[in-house]
């Protein structure tokens, strides 16, 4: 079953995603999540299996500019994460899948996504889903 996040769930949120982002607070997380619930431009999605959630996405749109795009605003998954042991049954695709159809509720012509240069699990799972690679960036920094 998969089901929209709602305002009493980002505790929920944030103990799944400190697995996918473990340098952050979870107590920070679950107040981004709070706040991000209630923002009607962006959704989160669970996945439950008897009851329990293993999986999530994030889901937002973007009106800024996104690469390869023309459009806006854009649906922009944001973050998805599946609990270890329920990988690689489709879960993260039927997460996808319902975050698409939200953006399209919301009247976007486009979804992206982005993810790290050396992430090829999630490389692949983009391309397996049909994603088309649009540009590759490398950021840089200074202090001043």
């Amino acid at each position: 079953m998969i089901k929209k996040a709602a305002i009493g769930d980002a505790e929920i949120l944030a103990m799944l995603s400190i697995k996918m982002w473990p340098d952050h607070d979870p107590d920070e997380l679950a107040e981004e999540f709070s706040i991000l619930i209630r923002n009607i431009d962006a959704a989160c999605f669970f996945k439950y299996i008897d009851n329990r959630p293993v999986a999530f996405a994030q889901c937002q749109l973007r009106h800024d500019y996104v690469e390869g795009t023309n459009s806006s605003p854009v649906g922009y998954l944001e973050g998805r994460f599946v609990s270890e042991e329920y990988r690689r049954k489709g879960y993260a695709a039927e997460l996808l899948e319902e975050c698409e159809k939200w953006a399209q509720e919301k009247g976007c012509l486009k979804f992206a996504s982005d993810c790290e240069l050396n992430n090829t699990d999630s490389m692949r799972f983009h391309m397996a889903n049909g994603f088309k690679e649009t540009n590759r960036i490398i950021c840089f920094k200074k202090n001043l």
